[in-house]
């Protein structure tokens, strides 16, 4: 799914396993869980790591140095900016900073895996608090781990491991890691767009740009390299790897039975496109996007966004569907609610982006 997808969205990291779980025949949170941590040797692994637009993704081990390369940009100024935070609030210097970091792989080593918690208790150092605009209505405070822990992430030095809690949580352990191999930036950013082409085409240059977070010049070239072929859409034009166009298509690849499906927020499929209005009615995206375009949960039947659902706090799955999609759709959705429920069993899922309908449904 992660390969086919070219990543899951991982910000939230209920979506993983919902995202998934609306994917596959039998969902099982233990299957998901054993593909994410426990691969056995000599099958590509999958990789949490910070890529496009800055965003969290779980994607394939294989592709994983390339999709680094093509999106992070400037990691030394992760650790440029980490010491100037700490040097203005906590009167850091290098050495400081160095001894600090230093302590943070050492007690990784010496644990295997950590909590942010589980290593300020051993490294006193990183308890020290960085306290933004005090005293004011919008003071915020942080420890001196999360940017030091920031930098090592990005750096790819140390990686995400297990939840300390259920899948749902969002409170994760950390573990050391090898750095993943450099890949010269240019053909990085053509692999990409290939897999961006094959899984989400045709695309308009937007899409690209804004799905990656590359500038319009990097965007052209990396679409030009992949040999791209332009269509019309109706926004204007796209582009198709030379394999998809239509005259290469069979009947059984361009046809598809209408299925519903459940999807979370920040599901890859929905936040794939920059232009959406082909599979969402205008008119439905204040209810079901937060403030700063991040999507909630959808209902989806026959490749059309059609309604919102939430977990209701009382455990069952609330819904509403924004169009009537027909009477074999009312069939599949619920027979798609009753799945995810099963599969949700016990588990509380509660976005970490909130939009208006999601807010409504789940109370």
């Amino acid at each position: 799914m992660a390969e086919a997808l070219i990543g899951l969205h991982a910000t939230d990291p209920a979506t993983v396993f919902l995202s998934a779980a609306a994917r596959m025949h039998t969902p099982s949170a233990p299957a998901i869980e054993r593909s994410l941590y426990d691969s056995p040797a000599g099958t590509p692994v999958l990789e949490r790591i910070r890529c496009m637009r800055r965003t969290m993704f779980v994607v394939p081990g294989q592709l994983a140095p390339a999709v680094r390369s093509a999106t992070v940009r400037d990691t030394h100024r992760h650790r440029a900016d980490a010491l100037a935070n700490l040097r203005e609030h906590l009167g850091w210097d290098g050495r400081r900073y160095a001894a600090a970091e230093q302590a943070v792989l050492a007690a990784l080593t010496a644990r295997g895996e950590a909590t942010a918690a589980q290593l300020a208790a051993d490294i006193p150092a990183l308890r020290e608090q960085i306290v933004t605009s005090p005293g004011k209505p919008y003071e915020s405070r942080q420890r001196a781990s999360t940017p030091i822990l920031g930098v090592l992430a990005a750096e790819g030095r140390i990686r995400r491991s297990r939840p300390a809690g259920s899948w749902t949580s969002a409170q994760f352990r950390w573990t050391s890691a090898d750095p993943l191999p450099d890949v010269p930036a240019a053909a990085a950013k053509t692999t990409l767009a290939r897999h961006y082409l094959t899984s989400f085409g045709p695309v308009t240059v937007d899409d690209l740009k804004w799905w990656t977070g590359w500038n319009l010049t990097d965007t052209r070239k990396a679409l030009a390299a992949t040999g791209a072929q332009a269509v019309e859409l109706d926004e204007g034009t796209g582009y198709l790897l030379p394999e998809d166009l239509p005259e290469h298509l069979d009947s059984a690849t361009a046809t598809a039975e209408p299925a519903a499906a459940l999807l979370p927020g920040l599901d890859p499929t929905p936040m794939g496109w920059r232009h959406r209005h082909w599979y969402l009615n205008p008119e439905h995206t204040k209810a079901l996007f937060d403030r700063n375009g991040n999507i909630g949960p959808t209902i989806w039947w026959n490749g059309h966004i059609v309604g919102a659902w939430a977990h209701h706090r009382d455990g069952h799955i609330n819904h509403r569907l924004l169009t009537d999609p027909g009477h074999a759709a009312h069939n599949a959705i619920h027979h798609e609610i009753n799945r995810i429920t099963a599969f949700l069993d016990n588990a509380r899922v509660t976005p970490c982006y909130r939009t208006p309908l999601e807010r409504h449904l789940a109370t």
